[in-house]
């Protein structure tokens, strides 16, 4: 999902709530998992997204915006970029490394990344979503209850991944969307804890997504249409002219 390349700009984590409330009816993990599937327009269409392309804008404080966009390529391809004042800083993951382009810290050049920073790249190249056949990608699933988001009695699902990192999903009573995603990542030994809010869901070719995604605010989405793999490989060095 594109809500997990919004990491890549250094966004602060959220305060995060912590009393749990009382809801209505009571549902297991698994009809949690099914509700969310269907309201996001059904397994099979998800699983039939193989590439996305989205664009937008990040706000920061004094008015100041930036350009954001991304690709992503299932399974496991995503391309981030991020431009502001004339420079574009780029992160990458290609199915088996990551690099980026950082302009903002001098490196103009593109540099390999560690699998450890790629992890929110490697996480949106799912484009399906964390829940999406979870049981198949070997995640672990488990029910928390409900916590008050903002009045809401949402819905608490923790989706731990192979590696140890998990998210924790917090589902709106009603339409049982994702309202907040909460990161659980490790970095080097340590954890890194981050909160997203997520509203203003949209219809794109038959499936739902969030167009307001924290300080970011999606313009466009676009579904399986032609991407060249060669986005997201790291850079051929250029060549030496000619003395």
């Amino acid at each position: 999902m594109l809500i997990r390349l919004i990491l890549m700009a250094g966004l602060a984590g959220l305060s995060l709530p912590t009393a749990a409330i009382a809801a209505g009816p009571t549902y297991t993990a698994d009809e949690l998992v099914a509700r969310n599937l269907e309201a996001r327009g059904g397994a099979d269409k998800l699983r039939a997204v193989r590439s996305m392309r989205a664009s937008g804008k990040m706000r920061f404080g004094g008015g100041m915006e930036a350009q954001v966009r991304s690709v992503t390529m299932a399974p496991d391809k995503a391309r981030f970029e991020f431009s502001l004042q004339g420079l574009t800083a780029v992160n990458a993951w290609d199915g088996s490394e990551g690099w980026a382009i950082e302009p903002f810290q001098g490196r103009r050049d593109p540099q390999k990344t560690s699998r450890d920073d790629s992890k929110g790249l490697i996480r949106a190249a799912d484009i399906g979503g964390p829940l999406l056949d979870w049981k198949a990608k070997g995640s672990r699933l488990e029910y928390l209850g409900t916590e008050d988001i903002d009045g809401t009695a949402a819905h608490k699902l923790r989706v731990t991944f192979k590696d140890g990192d998990s998210q924790v999903l917090f589902l709106d009573p009603d339409h049982f969307l994702e309202i907040r995603v909460e990161d659980h990542v490790f970095v080097r030994g340590q954890e890194q804890v981050s909160a997203t809010d997520l509203g203003e869901y949209a219809q794109v070719d038959g499936v739902y997504f969030p167009f307001e995604q924290g300080q970011m605010q999606v313009d466009a989405i676009e579904l399986n249409t032609p991407v060249d793999a060669a986005i997201f490989a790291f850079p051929a060095a250029k060549p030496t002219a000619n003395p």
